[in-house]
């Protein structure tokens, strides 16, 4: 399954008891009639592929829709759903490589000039 929209929000990577279960979390802003705006998590190494992501940015991300039943102490049965992020990428292309500086505005440019070569036709036809 995919999710695809603009991000909204961004968050930091927390790692969480003894053993250093890592999640990072993104909300995408679905282009909807009625857009949604749905939270994503990604887990343990996945969470490294935000790091080249940013708000603003239009993504594509695969999901992966899971599922938990949990009992409380009273024994009533509780479940409770997730949206799991396994890939990302950007809308039109690859994500912009972190390390490569911004494009130069086209007025940083100068014009080529004109040469007045003038080429011959030498079409059979």
């Amino acid at each position: 399954m995919e999710v695809s929209g603009k991000i909204k929000w961004l968050d930091e990577t927390k790692t969480y008891g003894n053993n250093g279960f890592r999640k990072r979390e993104v909300v995408v802003t679905t282009d909807e009639q009625y857009p949604q705006h749905i939270l994503v998590e990604f887990v343990q190494d996945k969470c490294d592929l935000l790091n080249a992501y940013q708000i603003g940015q239009q993504v594509k991300i695969g999901i992966n829709l899971r599922g938990r039943e949990w009992v409380n102490p009273q024994g009533e049965t509780k479940y409770f759903n997730s949206v799991q992020g396994w890939r990302i990428e950007a809308m039109g292309g690859a994500a912009p490589a972190p390390d490569m500086p911004p494009m130069p505005p086209a007025s940083a440019f100068e014009a080529a000039e004109e040469q007045d070569n003038e080429v011959e036709d030498d079409l059979p036809f």
